[in-house]
């Protein structure tokens, strides 16, 4: 649909002459050089139809027998804003109508147009004139792909609805390559169907069908769907992972349905719905793997595939079953941290009921930059006595718990001490 904007001629004017250079696709930008002592085209007398990618255009000529020509500047909305450019001399006065092409879909262009004489005086422009372009046509409503036939895919579409098609390329590609290759040109709106032959067993392929206008524009491609010239195997059933094992998680299925199984494939991703990778590749007699994970407390998801004796492997488009590491213990509460005659006291309580020992982890202080590190391990009690303290030095205390599987918590707050130094006595 046309729209009229009404800017006065002035104010355009200041554009053309003040902005920046217009320019002309056929002779050497420059400034225009103003004449307003020539017939200006009524900008009341434009006329546009929009399509796709070009807008044709209508106006009252001018009968200024100066006129040889017309200018028509262009500017792209959403690119240009109110920069014009010089897109087309139109060398006959006598001229009323003029098709701009190859333009973008759905986009807002600006024009104004202005008489111009042989040495290329001209007039005011016509007040500015927007005109959006047609949206790209929208894709094939439906399409659909028939599985099970034998070595062959039936692909089915519904015809699209604008009476501009004239015929539909159709795309296919396949597990063993992320290309899309042409595969047919299909003439004629209302043939919709296509049988693809001499396929490979047992092979997933995807579809999609473009149509394409009489004028070479193509539609959005239609959605992809896929089909299989035989059932792939069934995957594991039954899948199982643990969630209380240290560092490990174990999986666990049952067999599948399907009787001709080979090979198991374990995949893993660290969300339900992202991106798996092989993780494994076991025998048909193996039910079950271990994942050994160095880190605690760590949740992953699992899928387990089947691959069958023609190396079809199952869908992984399947549910996930989600596992964990043994989670890390929690850290000891510090509840005591003193000094104590010449001791530095210790006391905590036990944060977790896994535990069966703490670490207490002592920094010395040296210098103004340095520390030496010491750590003491295997205190079953909950209160420790460090008589190892000399007068005036820092010393710094964290403590962590420790499990049966030697899962360490994290370690407490530091905790800093210092035994002052004796008064001297003069």
């Amino acid at each position: 649909m046309k729209k009229l904007i009404k800017i006065s001629s002035s104010i355009l004017l200041v554009l053309f002459v003040s902005g920046c250079q217009v320019q002309n696709n056929l002779t050497t930008p420059a400034k225009p050089k103003i004449d307003t002592s020539i017939e200006t085209v009524k900008s009341d007398s434009l006329r546009s139809i929009p399509d796709i990618t070009s807008i044709a255009f209508e106006w009252q000529k001018v009968d200024d027998p100066r006129v040889d020509r017309y200018y028509l500047y262009r500017a792209n909305m959403q690119e240009d804003g109110q920069k014009f450019k010089r897109v087309q001399e139109i060398e006959n006065r006598y001229t009323t109508h003029f098709s701009d092409q190859e333009l973008q879909p759905n986009t807002q262009y600006t024009y104004a147009i202005a008489a111009a004489t042989k040495k290329g005086f001209e007039s005011r422009p016509t007040s500015s004139y927007t005109v959006t372009t047609l949206p790209r046509l929208d894709a094939v409503s439906y399409i659909q792909a028939i599985s099970d036939l034998p070595r062959q895919i039936k692909i089915l579409w519904r015809p699209h609805e604008s009476q501009r098609i004239e015929k539909y390329t159709l795309e296919k590609t396949s597990p063993s390559t992320s290309r899309w290759s042409k595969l047919k040109t299909v003439k004629g709106r209302l043939n919709i169907e296509y049988i693809d032959s001499d396929l490979k067993d047992n092979v997933v392929y995807m579809y999609r069908v473009t149509a394409r206008t009489f004028d070479g524009i193509d539609t959005l491609p239609s959605e992809i769907v896929k089909a299989q010239t035989k059932s792939l195997p069934h995957g594991a059933e039954n899948l199982v992972a643990t969630n209380n094992q240290p560092r490990k998680i174990t999986l666990n299925w049952e067999p599948s349905k399907s009787n001709d199984i080979i090979k198991y494939k374990v995949y893993s991703s660290t969300r339900a719905n992202g991106s798996f990778k092989e993780k494994a590749l076991v025998s048909n007699d193996t039910l079950s793997y271990d994942d050994l994970v160095n880190e605690d407390g760590k949740i992953l998801f699992y899928k387990v595939t089947a691959i069958d004796k023609d190396f079809l492997e199952t869908s992984l488009n399947m549910n996930a079953v989600m596992g964990s590491t043994l989670i890390k213990i929690t850290k000891p509460i510090m509840t005591l941290a003193q000094i104590q005659g010449e001791r530095a006291i210790l006391n905590w309580q036990s944060g977790d009921e896994r535990t069966v020992s703490y670490i207490v982890h002592k920094k010395i202080k040296e210098d103004l930059f340095n520390y030496k590190t010491e750590k003491y391990t295997n205190i079953t009690d909950v209160r420790y006595e460090d008589q190892d303290i000399i007068r005036g030095v820092e010393y710094t205390y964290t403590l962590q718990a420790v499990d049966e599987f030697g899962i360490l918590s994290d370690k407490t707050n530091e905790t800093t001490l210092i035994l002052p130094k004796l008064q001297e006595v003069n």
